[in-house]
């Protein structure tokens, strides 16, 4: 316990600094790789096919998170503080995520941007507006404050490096399966798995974000927000950042025909910096909160086992 929580702030650090390759050897495009084998619908009767999908998204999460587990539990300290944090590094995506907002800002600023934000969500983006595109990027920001960042780091917190890597595990399939479409049956246990994952996370990030918003004088306007629009997002969680970050940040996020949350007091390009100051902020107080229950369980650890 009294490495941990070094790793835990190294892992970061490494992240913003060298963000997340874009290689082929990459472990988690490795992980995309082999969901991609065989996370194939229409092998099977839905039935056979929700059972088939239960099966290997099992193994999946047993097989990326392995090398983790054996990291932790056999190598010595001063090498698991060192691989320890490259690995805890691979499940977190902060930088990645806000270099793909900043692209969608440049694509728009040359007339562009439906491509850039096309990597980010599954709606049609050809016909959307300039802040329609903008909302499909900060919302994407939004909700992976808890996948991308605040997820990971709370498992780890809880149950080390197995953990951290079967969230980022759980939550890769459920990204690339987890749709009401012709990978519904496949994917139907992989969104199942994350949505269970995500629940405490996502809410341990709505804190956060409320004590970011504190000082700011918005953390009321931000939980009122999220009392009354964090429903409108489907799911049980991807709404609650969603809706604190729009009310903290007196903006809106519009998925045309679907549905709006927040008030839109300002644009998004007028708030768009708040935003990401919120998603940075947020990220820091978690990892400060898990640093003081990583020391607290290690001192307990000491006292009732010397």
């Amino acid at each position: 316990m009294v490495l941990e929580p070094v790793i835990l702030w190294v892992a970061l650090g490494a992240d913003r600094a060298a963000g997340d390759p874009q290689n082929r050897w990459h472990p988690t495009a490795w992980l995309g790789r082999f969901i991609g084998w065989w996370g194939v619908p229409g092998r099977f009767s839905p039935a056979g096919e929700q059972m088939y999908g239960a099966l290997c998204c099992l193994c999946t999460v047993f097989l990326f998170s392995l090398p983790f587990y054996l990291v932790s539990r056999f190598l010595p300290p001063m090498f698991y503080l060192i691989v320890g944090a490259a690995l805890l590094s691979l499940t977190v995506g902060w930088r990645s995520l806000e270099e793909h907002v900043a692209a969608v800002e440049r694509g728009l600023s040359c007339g562009g941007g439906r491509d850039e934000v096309r990597m980010l969500v599954s709606r049609s983006t050809g016909t959307l507006s300039d802040e329609e595109v903008l909302s499909a990027a900060y919302e994407s920001m939004a909700e992976n404050l808890t996948d991308a960042i605040i997820g990971p780091l709370f498992w780890f917190t809880l149950t080390g490096l197995t953990g951290a890597a079967a969230f980022r595990a759980a939550n890769t399939m459920d990204a690339m399966l987890g749709y009401r479409d012709h990978r519904q049956y496949i994917g139907w246990f992989p969104a199942r798995l994350d949505d269970v994952l995500c629940y405490l996370p996502a809410r341990f990030a709505g804190l956060c974000l409320l004590l970011w918003f504190l000082p700011f004088g918005r953390a009321g306007a931000a939980w009122r927000c999220m009392r009354r629009d964090a429903h409108l997002r489907p799911g049980y969680n991807g709404g609650i950042t969603m809706a604190l970050i729009t009310g903290g940040t007196g903006t809106a996020f519009v998925k045309p025909g679907v549905y709006t949350i927040g008030d839109g007091e300002k644009s998004l390009q007028e708030g768009g910096p708040a935003i990401v100051s919120a998603v940075r902020g947020a990220t820091v107080i978690s990892a400060i909160i898990c640093t003081g229950f990583l020391f607290m369980g290690g001192a307990l650890l000491s006292l009732f086992f010397p």
